[in-house]
């Protein structure tokens, strides 16, 4: 797909890739008198025919990885989310298959190939207009094949797990979901910030909701611990314009002034949400010291983060999990995994739900 804008010249071609068992395995460390996640995890063939394939699967699950940080560059943020997925997969494939947690629950289905837009939004400032645009029309592209992704997989009756990624594929995942199942959906999203600014400002990672509101995608939408220093007049003001569909708790009522406690908070946000199909949206710069374009040394614990994704995942109409913003690129080097396996409890977490 080629796309002229503002004299920039720009060619796309994100696409699904499908993982083989060779992609898969090669990740996976085999030791005597143990069985692996990766070595019983299901996978499909190649082939242009991934929808069909995924229905004929005995897992509930399918996981898929987005690994960019153009939303992320477009919304002036650091890059590194690109990184996560492979930094997941490392650790994900080689936790213990048991009766707790075994592998065919799950298909891994492959990657939404953005690799040569990656290499492109690289030499793009993002201060500069007729740059930023172009990775504008980078995050509309994505969108529409991460929404046609995740609507096979909701057609194909399994129940999607994202990895990415900037915090912009919320869009496709809404907007894949919504249209698997014919009707508007909600979401929670476990956020220092609503990712919720004016449409005006063209398609990035601090959008995607608004995007999918104002685009009949998302009906309810409940943002669930943001940090008020963050909180802009414009955004409150878009919250106020839609206030019956759009709620939120902040972090200082909860942690720090104590108004209110965890616990009831959790029930209160499932009260707006849970009537319809709904996604849970995890972004990790919630999360102190957890490397993310938008690092915070203030939030909820990780136990905090994890029951959370207990609580919402054991709701019948949780439709799927998607986790991002983390950078392990952004790491210290003495704990290149960490975000791989912090992502990894989360992912188990939801599924032992």
């Amino acid at each position: 797909m080629t796309q002229t804008k503002n004299n920039i010249h720009i060619i796309i071609m994100a696409q699904l890739t499908i993982y083989s068992k060779k992609k898969i395995s090669e990740k996976v460390h085999t030791r005597a008198g143990e069985k692996k996640l990766g070595e019983k995890i299901l996978y499909l063939k190649q082939g242009d025919n991934w929808v069909e394939q995924l229905k004929e699967k005995k897992s509930k699950y399918a996981i898929i990885g987005i690994p960019e940080d153009i939303g992320v560059r477009a919304n002036f943020g650091r890059p590194g989310t690109a990184s996560a997925w492979n930094n997941f997969l490392d650790t994900f494939l080689n936790i213990q298959h048991n009766h707790l947690c075994k592998g065919d629950w799950f298909t891994i289905l492959g990657e939404i190939d953005v690799s040569h837009e990656m290499q492109q939004s690289q030499t793009l400032n993002p201060h500069n207009e007729e740059e930023r645009n172009k990775l504008f029309d980078m995050v509309t592209h994505i969108d529409n094949v991460v929404a046609e992704t995740i609507k096979g997989i909701v057609q194909a009756g399994k129940t999607p797990i994202i990895i990415g990624g900037g915090h912009n594929n919320a869009y496709g995942n809404i907007k894949g979901l919504s249209q698997a199942l014919g009707t508007s959906v909600n979401a929670i999203n476990f956020d220092a910030h609503t990712d919720f600014r004016p449409l005006t400002e063209g398609r990035h990672s601090g959008n995607g909701f608004s995007y999918a509101l104002n685009d009949g995608f998302l009906h309810n939408y409940y943002i669930f611990g943001i940090h008020e220093n963050y909180l802009s007049t414009t955004i409150q003001n878009s919250i106020k314009k839609h206030s019956k569909r759009v709620k939120y708790i902040s972090y200082e009522e909860i942690a720090v002034r104590r108004n209110t406690i965890f616990e009831e908070q959790l029930f209160a946000a499932s009260t707006h949400i849970e009537d319809k199909p709904f996604g849970i949206e995890i972004d990790l710069d919630s999360l102190p010291m957890i490397a993310s374009s938008a690092i915070t040394p203030s939030g909820f614990s990780i136990e905090d983060l994890r029951h959370f994704t207990h609580y919402f995942a054991q709701k019948s109409n949780a439709s799927y999990l998607h986790i991002c913003e983390g950078a392990p690129t952004l790491a210290s080097n003495k704990n290149p995994s960490l975000v791989g396996k912090l992502i990894t409890y989360i992912v188990t977490d939801f599924i032992k739900a």
